[in-house]
């Protein structure tokens, strides 16, 4: 049963009250953090920083995040831990989205940054606004409310602050809601080109055959995609081309030269894009067929050409008059979208492939971490009665969506064996991942530029041997789950702690003592953080005295830097941290390096995780061979020696196959078999 708002509000401020409790923070920065995480998730912004700053002078941000296309996206909370679900007013939302442009107009234009103290994010974020200013395009201000906006609320117009282009953007309660209700599909974009831009797409239908969906070839106009790009940024990309933007990042020099020598023939040089979207609207033009409206438009491919084409027309100055480009278009319902659109953009990446555009959610790696997370218990914590389990949120929503259709006491129970401190998305695990096995500052990057640098690194492990993904692997990543969590909550409560780059702190204290178990040939005993689901003594001193010593260094940026923040994104932060790494040492009790596993008894647990899990792979390769009639194998051999795309030694197998259950293949011949499953699939063959 779906739920009421009040009864959403409700649960919303528990879990906000044990997320604040769990990770030692405020609970407006766990009010922040949950919001942000879903603008994230759903590409409404790219990152996220905290600032909480108010001033008497009407004044408050609570939030901000510079990206790379000359945006800043500015935050104001509207949260004051209220016990029910209050209306939020127009008057509420114009005083509240005030506060934000004086903050972002001081900044800009008055030297604020002179009244505040260094060491605060808010003296970095205002210095960043004034030293960007040439630089800054466009700002949009977001305002996140605990209440409900009221009906009587219109939409806030964009308009110019300080000559700089604005808008404006409200998240409530009911917006919240509606987006996690929407079962993982993003808040669909909605674009009428007539209005817009004052006339359809011109379009060919291509669904001429008896398919299952629509489909359209297109004729866009460069300075169509440069308009909508500049409006939507990477709400208009698909997810994994956002993470493949995000691992690229550069204008590709080829489209800027052809924009800028031979506009004329981009049509013809360029490989154009694939899209999807939910729904289109036609209608009969002067020239044809033409589009006029799109509900959710994705770009599955080409993400690229479109970001080129807005950077060269920001930054050149260029003209996109006379640029066009094809588009393949294909309509997909809502039901079927999370399925076929990243199989649209799998296929349609063949050409370019890029292991962080791959990694989807149906990935076999996520697969795998979800099964050992449904499967997996781990041991009760020291005066705990019972075990739990980590949940592994492997597609956006799936801890809620797992709750929904439960009685009250069958929910009560669901939380006792996944308690929400113990959910973990994707995004989680890469944090919790590259600060050991990677440069922790893609962990400062935001949380799409690590998932980017963590899929195309873990895309390639895979690919190369599966097996590392095991049991112990899962294990191990739980305890850096538990060491990454514990640590952030330890910072908030230190006496030298100031309320700012807690993030950053984490991120480099974890790689410090990292950096000095590799030294010392050795690792950090995860097996006795998985046993006890805690951090032990000996390592939890250590991490104490790594975070000082990195706030100590971090608080001091080179001189021309002044956001700190910035600094942690640097690779020469990391470099000094490290140049002073023997500082950290002697300051350490010789005790916690007598806690660490030598490398060759890791190495001994490692290889012997990693046979165990290529025992599973082989009983798991055998029960889904036994699942498929005898009559299937057979069909499958009639057809693949008909169509000529199974070789002689798979035809042998199969013959194998069909003898079940007189005859059972072996392990090895089953792996063969679910191949040949797959390569059938592709044909058609179901």
């Amino acid at each position: 049963m779906e739920q009421t708002t009040p009864e959403f509000f409700h649960d919303f401020r528990q879990d906000l009250m044990a997320g604040a409790e769990a990770h030692g923070a405020f609970q407006l920065t766990e009010f922040m953090e949950a919001f942000s995480t879903e603008l994230i998730e759903t590409g409404f912004i790219e990152g996220f920083e905290l600032c909480h700053y108010r001033a008497q002078r009407g004044m408050r941000v609570d939030g901000y995040w510079f990206n790379d296309e000359g945006a800043l996206d500015l935050f104001v909370a509207d949260f004051e831990i209220r016990e029910e679900l209050q209306s939020l007013t127009q008057t509420d939302v114009n005083a509240a989205f005030k506060r934000v442009e004086n903050f972002f107009e001081a900044s800009l234009s008055k030297r604020f940054f002179d009244d505040l103290d260094e060491t605060t994010p808010e003296y970095g974020l205002s210095r960043q606004i004034s030293d960007r200013k040439a630089l800054i395009r466009k700002v949009n201000f977001f305002l996140v409310s605990e209440r409900a906006l009221s009906d009587r609320m219109q939409s806030i117009e964009g308009r110019q602050v300080c000559d700089i282009e604005a808008t404006y953007h409200i998240w409530d309660v009911l917006r919240l809601q509606r987006q996690r209700s929407s079962r993982g599909h993003k808040e669909a974009l909605d674009i009428d080109f007539k209005q817009e831009f004052g006339s359809g797409l011109n379009s060919l239908p291509a669904h001429l055959g008896s398919g299952t969906y629509q489909s359209y070839l297109v004729v866009m106009p460069g300075e169509v995609l440069a308009t909508l790009y500049g409006k939507h940024g990477a709400r208009l990309l698909e997810q994994n081309v956002r993470s493949f933007l995000q691992a690229r990042g550069k204008v590709n020099k080829g489209i800027r030269t052809t924009i800028l020598n031979e506009p004329g023939m981009f049509f013809a040089y360029n490989n154009g894009i694939t899209a999807a979207a939910q729904e289109v609207e036609l209608e009969q033009g002067q020239e044809g067929l033409e589009i006029v409206r799109i509900k959710d438009l994705q770009i599955v491919n080409g993400g690229q050409t479109i970001a080129s084409l807005f950077h060269t027309k920001r930054r050149d100055k260029a003209a996109l008059d006379g640029v066009f480009v094809q588009m393949k278009l294909s309509v997909i319902s809502p039901e079927d979208n999370e399925i076929v659109v990243p199989r649209v953009s799998e296929y349609a990446n063949t050409q370019n492939r890029v292991n962080a555009a791959d990694f989807f959610s149906n990935h076999p790696f996520h697969v795998r971490m979800e099964e050992f997370s449904r499967r997996i218990w781990a041991p009760a914590q020291i005066g705990a009665q019972r075990e739990t389990k980590w949940f592994y949120e492997r597609a956006r929503g799936q801890y809620a969506d797992a709750q929904s259709k439960l009685t009250p006491g069958e929910q009560k129970r669901f939380k006792a064996e996944y308690p929400k401190p113990q959910m973990f998305t994707k995004t989680d695990m890469a944090k919790f991942e590259n600060v050991w096995d990677d440069h922790p500052k893609w962990v400062n990057l935001g949380a799409q530029k690590n998932f980017a640098r963590y899929a195309a690194r873990i895309g390639k492990a895979w690919t190369k041997n599966q097996d590392d993904f095991n049991e112990l692997y899962f294990r191990h990543a739980i305890a850096r789950a538990i060491i990454f969590r514990w640590t952030e909550k330890m910072i908030s409560g230190e006496p030298w702690y100031n309320g700012g780059y807690r993030a950053n702190i984490v991120a480099y204290a974890i790689a410090a003592i990292n950096e000095l178990c590799k030294r010392a040939d050795k690792v950090v005993d995860f097996q006795r953080c998985w046993n006890t689901q805690e951090v032990y003594e000996e390592l939890a001193d250590a991490l104490r005295k790594a975070a000082k010593f990195v706030n100590d260094d971090i608080s001091q940026p080179p001189q021309g830097i002044s956001n700190i923040s910035e600094w942690c994104k640097k690779d020469s932060c990391w470099d000094r941290i490290q140049g002073k790494i023997d500082q950290l040492e002697s300051d350490m009790s010789l005790i916690v390096f007598k806690t660490l596993v030598g490398l060759d008894e890791q190495r001994t647990e490692q290889k012997q995780a990693k046979k165990t899990q290529q025992i599973d792979d082989g009983i798991d390769a055998q029960r889904r061979v036994l699942e498929v009639p005898p009559q299937k194998w057979s069909k499958i051999r009639q057809i693949g020696i008909k169509k000529r795309f199974l070789t002689e030694k798979e035809v042998r197998i199969i013959r194998v196959a069909e003898q079940i259950p007189q005859k059972i293949p072996s392990e090895k011949q089953s792996d063969i078999l679910v191949e040949i499953l797959k390569k059938a699939n592709s044909e058609g063959i179901h």
